[in-house]
This record gives structure tokens, sequence and C-alpha cells, in this order.
């Protein structure tokens, strides 16, 4: 009898113990919730409406401003002086400027023929041109690779150059600063920078130099982005959804507006007196491009972006490369206004609301504002708002806007409208990514000049456009297979985490909410484990 009686007690005894331990927790609860929890929330909730509408009304404005430049704005033939470089049978090639085309490299093994041979057609007079491989390859067999592409070109009668490093100081602003170093390119009045997986057209420097020639105040034309493996697969779709918006969107409005945009480092033609006016490339931040570009715009420099002068490109296509890509993206723009501001305000040659535009516009909405209210508002202060109902998010802050701003990103890519959802899913995710990168660059943390080459796996050399057929079966048969990675390194815990507490706070909802938010969470959630368990560039959209 006694042995049953223990046995019977000793469960008590620890029933006991953990309700005691359950109603101390929910009292300190209590005592903590209305003091300090729920005005901690209501005030992230304000600072997020706030955010909110600051992103808004940029859209809102992005969107009437391109709506002008479409109906009513003249085209950039109009509005600058522009003539086509003709050629002359008794000048022979001297009417042409002598033009610098860069291509940066490191470790491309799966695309350097891309923009080398791309480079080698442009369609401009051999003497005019010098062609400069700068390749900062640590892989011997890449580096020898290279050098016998750029000899096999050179022996064809093309003015290429295969320039190497001791170090890769500076990474890509150092490279592109070496190269305008050598001694002969010091005749050289333009230069054109191409990515290692970038191939422009063979008319591309006669569409865009006649713009720089015939208008001394312009410093730079930029052509478009133009994606040859965005059907590869749901990221890549993605990613062409956001880019287009920034090609479509925002820089016609910035060329057309303030004639100033953010260099996109590829893919543009510079005039070398204005980069050396505004004191060089410098490799303080990793985006030496729009630093650049910010600082010759501080010099009264004008820029033009041209839709239509397009150049193929390549994706990131596995989601690892992407989230690398992204917090250099990310990272880099909140570095560099943290070092920039106070020399924008005390700028002199600019006019107040070009300052009022960069700063605001340009810098705090897009590259900061953006990113962090995605992830604080949809991914943190909403969810938790479902944990702690005295604290309300009006409908017009949960829905009405988001939904609005949403749209109006979706004028860049038509074709992909029906991925829209999905989309906004997606950028959520990244916005984890970007927050975190944007908040490293602003507070200068120890990642905040890190350097990961975007991995290409070469769709474009594969998709090249090209007359020879064989050469195309070619380079089908030598086109590099998709990566494969253990399941171990697909995984991501900070989405896996997220994915936890947003499915937490989904049942939650279900349960004893009233607003139904249990809905997206729970798609919230799928996207953040698709993320987590590393499987987003292995899904196919549907055309």
């Amino acid at each position: 009898m006694a042995e049953i009686t223990q046995k019977l007690v000793l469960p008590e005894t620890f029933q006991g113990v953990r309700d005691e331990l359950a109603g101390q927790i929910g009292m300190m609860w209590e005592l903590i919730k209305a003091p300090l929890i729920v005005p901690l929330l209501r005030l992230g909730v304000y600072i997020c409406l706030a955010m909110s509408l600051m992103l808004f009304m940029e859209r809102v404005y992005m969107g009437i401003v391109i709506i002008l430049v479409k109906l009513f704005w003249k085209k950039p033939e109009k509005r600058y002086n522009y003539e086509p470089i003709q050629d002359d049978v008794e000048l022979g090639s001297s009417n042409f400027p002598v033009v610098l085309v860069q291509i940066p490299m490191y470790n491309e093994r799966e695309v350097y023929k891309v923009s080398i041979g791309a480079a080698c057609g442009l369609s401009w007079p051999s003497d005019r041109l010098v062609i400069q491989v700068l390749d900062d390859s640590t892989d011997p067999a890449v580096k020898h690779m290279i050098e016998l592409e750029c000899q096999r070109w050179a022996s064809k009668g093309i003015n290429i150059r295969y320039q190497i490093r001791e170090t890769r100081g500076g990474y890509k602003a150092g490279a592109l600063k070496e190269g305008l170093k050598r001694s002969y390119v010091k005749h050289c009045e333009y230069v054109v920078i191409f990515d290692a997986d970038f191939s422009p057209e063979p008319d591309f420097l006669r569409r865009a130099i006649p713009f720089l020639v015939h208008n001394p105040e312009i410093a730079l034309v930029q052509g478009r982005w133009r994606f040859v493996n965005a059907d590869e697969c749901l990221l890549t779709r993605m990613q062409e959804m956001s880019l287009d918006y920034h090609f479509t969107v925002e820089q016609e409005v910035g060329s057309a507006t303030h004639a100033f945009f953010g260099f996109n480092g590829t893919a543009g033609v510079w005039r070398i007196a204005a980069i050396n006016d505004a004191g060089g490339w410098k490799d303080r931040t990793t985006v030496e491009d729009m630093d650049l570009a910010v600082r010759a715009s501080l010099k009264g420099w004008k820029f033009l972006y041209l839709g239509n002068l397009q150049v193929k490109s390549e994706l990131p296509s596995t989601f690892k490369a992407f989230r690398f890509q992204q917090h250099r993206w990310s990272c880099g723009p909140a570095n560099l206004f943290r070092k920039m501001v106070m020399e924008i305000i005390t700028n002199k040659k600019v006019n107040f609301w070009k300052k009022v535009y960069v700063i605001y516009s340009f810098f705090f909405v897009r590259k900061i504002i953006a990113h962090m209210v995605t992830f604080s508002f949809y991914c943190v202060v909403l969810p938790l708002t479902i944990l702690i109902p005295e604290v309300h998010v009006p409908i017009w802050g949960a829905v009405y806007i988001p939904s609005v701003i949403t749209i109006l990103n979706s004028v860049g890519t038509p074709r992909s409208i029906h991925l829209l959802f999905y989309w906004i899913l997606f950028e959520n995710v990244m916005s984890m990514h970007r927050t975190k990168a944007t908040w490293i660059g602003l507070l200068g943390a120890g990642r905040a000049n890190e350097w990961v080459v975007t991995e290409k796996l070469g769709d474009s050399a594969t998709k090249n456009k090209s007359g020879d057929a064989s050469k195309n079966k070619i380079n089908t048969k030598s086109a590099p297979k998709r990566l494969r990675f253990k399941f171990a390194d697909r995984l991501n815990t900070l989405e896996l985490g997220f994915a936890a507490f947003l499915f937490f706070c989904g049942c939650y909802d279900y349960v004893h909410g009233k607003h139904n938010y249990f809905i997206y969470l729970f798609l919230q959630t799928i996207s953040f484990l698709i993320a987590g368990f590393g499987y987003v560039g292995t899904i196919i959209p549907s055309s």
C-alpha cells in the first residue's frame, strides 16, 4: 500500500511544481506585458506604418513620373545632342574616339569566353579599341585558360591585353583602378566595363558613344541588363521581376528627372575624365560602382540611361550565390550612405532638390527603408500582434498599402504578373538577409566589406546568340552541370527558425485570432521552409 501511495504522490508533486511554475511565468508575463511589451510593440507598429507610408509615397511618385516620362518626355536622342559616328573613307578611323574595354574576372571558368568574345566582336575600328582583361583569378588552371583565350584573339589582330596583379587588393575596384594606370590606355577617352557573364551586341559602342562625344556634360551612359536564364527556375524568375523594376522605373526616372542613378557596375560607358575628376575608383565599400557614381554626380556630371541598349547577362541560379550577392548589394549602399551623407549635405555644386533626391529617395527609402519595413513589419511585428491582441494594426497598413506597393512593383515584368503572389513571399524571405546586411553596413560591422564573387554556371555561354551552329553545339556539350550540394549544406537555420516562429503565430491566430492572418502566415511559413531547406533554385516556374 505504501508503494502505491508513493507512486501516486510523486506525479502529483511534479504536477504541482509544473502548475506553480506555469503560474509564476504567467504572473511575470502579465506584470511586464502592460507596462513594457505592449508599448514597445505599439511603437514598433507606428514606426513600421511610417516606413510603409514613406515607401508607398515613393512608389506612387515613381509610378506617376514614369508614366509622364513614357507619354511626354522626349527620347534621349531628342533631349541630348546625338549624331551617329559615320565611317569616313578620307579620314579613316580617326573620327572615332579611342575606347577602352575593361573585363574584370575572378575564377570565371564557365563564362570567361562570353565577355571576351563579345568584346572582340564589337563593331568599332580595331585601331581605336583596346580590350583589357583584368584577371584576379587564384586558380592557375583558370588563369591559363583565360590567357590562352586572349592570345587566341590577339593572333587575329585584336588589340587585347591580359593583365594580372600580385594581390586582389581592392577587389574589383582595385583591378579597374590598376587597369587605368597602364601606359597603353593613356590615349583612351572612354571606358566600357563588362562583367565576365555579359555579352553586348556588336553595335553597343556605336549606339552609346555618340551621346558622350556630343554632350561633354555626360559622364556615363548605362545600358540595361537582359537575362538569358530568367526562365531557368523560380529563383531566377523572381530576380527578373525585382531587377526589371529597377531598370524600367528607378533608373529611367533618375535619368529623366535628375540625370542621376547608381551605376550598375557593368554594361556602362564612362568618360575617363569624369572618373578622374571624381577621384577615381575607391574600394572603401563593396559597391564601388555606386560610390563612383555618387561622387561624379556631386561634381556636376550627368548620367544617361538607355533602356533600349540591352546587354545579355546571367542571373545567379543557386540560392547560396544569390544570398551572397544580396548581402553585398544591401550592405554596400548602407555603408556608403553612412560614409557619404555629410559629404552630400555640404556639397556646393548640386542644387537642394538633387540632394534631397539622392539622400532621401535614392539612399534612405530605396536602400534602407525598403529592406527594413518588409522584414520588420510583415515577418516580425505583424505576427507578434497576433500573440498580443492589445496592439492593433489598421487594415490599411496591413493590407491596402502593401497591395498597392506590390502592384506598382510588378509593372517592370508584365509577363510574370501571375507569379506576383510567389514574388511577395520570396521577397519577404530575402528581406531578412537584406535587413541584416543593411544594419551591418550602417554600423560598419565586421562583414561590411565582405566580397564574395557571384557564382556563374555558364547559362549565358550556352544560350548566347551565334550564327555558327556547330559552335553552339560545342558550348552546349561543355556547359557545366548544376552543382549538387549535400543536404546538410542546403540547410539555412535562420530561415528554418523564422518558419517555426511564423507557424506558431499562424496556429495561434487560427485558434484565437480574429483577423484570419493565419492564411498569410502559413504560406509565408512554407516559403521560409523552402528557403531553409535550400530548394528555391530547384522549382521550375510556369510560363
